[in-house]
């Protein structure tokens, strides 16, 4: 197999492409806070974070830092005009309401029919389940991003989740470090994959059957 995986930062990218222009948006703690780094021109969402603040910016500098604005990976944020403040249970009040358009994740294991595992592997470690379990049934939309495999080669994509679940059939995109992959009708369809990675390769990199609906387009991501 001769091809190049995509870079967090690109996978993040082709993710944020998928964003409408004015969505409410919620990025998980981590990997996916890289969306919002690469909306698209002409674009903005409005992001939002589960600790109470609706509309912030990017990143601030470093010593621009205001240890009083944060999100909710304890991460200093910038605010955008019109930002707002809230309590966490109003906050909250948005994500069970349905409120969020797009809330984007990262995975340990995602099942073919949308069941998705993103806060403990087995009984490993310390529990962090943190809003996700509200924010994949509360979102009118749930994407993932994630390598396609684990650090020991073992497939992310599976037929069922071995893993204590977040949430149940609650996946529609998965972005990762190989392809674009649908799921519909409890079946992973593959939109795009690595121009220069086989069908075959990729299928042996997954743990259950992709099937085809029309033709596959390549997976074009710029430099980052």
């Amino acid at each position: 197999m001769t091809y190049t995986k995509l870079t967090n930062a690109q996978i993040a990218w082709r993710a944020a492409q998928d964003i409408e222009d004015g969505a409410y948006v919620n990025l998980g703690i981590g990997f996916p806070e890289m969306v919002a780094k690469f909306q698209p021109e002409g674009r903005e969402a409005v992001f939002h974070t589960e600790n109470g603040v609706l509309g912030f910016g990017q990143a601030p500098k470093e010593g621009e830092e205001d240890w009083d604005l944060i999100n909710a990976g304890k991460k200093a944020i910038t605010l955008k005009p019109g930002a707002s403040f809230f309590h966490h249970a109003d906050s909250f009040s948005m994500v069970r309401g349905g409120h969020l358009d797009v809330a984007i994740l990262g995975a340990y294991q995602i099942a073919q029919n949308g069941d998705l595992a993103n806060w403990r592997v087995g009984s490993k470690g310390v529990p962090a389940v943190g809003g996700a379990m509200d924010l994949v049934h509360g979102a009118k939309r749930v994407a993932v991003i994630t390598d396609h495999v684990t650090k020991d080669g073992k497939p992310k994509l599976v037929e069922a989740c071995t893993f204590p679940l977040t949430g149940v059939g609650c996946v529609t995109r998965v972005y990762t470090s190989l392809a674009v992959i649908d799921i519909e009708e409890g079946k992973f369809v593959l939109r795009e994959k690595l121009a220069d990675m086989s069908f075959d390769d990729l299928q042996a990199l997954t743990g259950a059957t992709l099937h085809l609906d029309g033709d596959v387009a390549d997976l074009n991501v710029p430099e980052l």
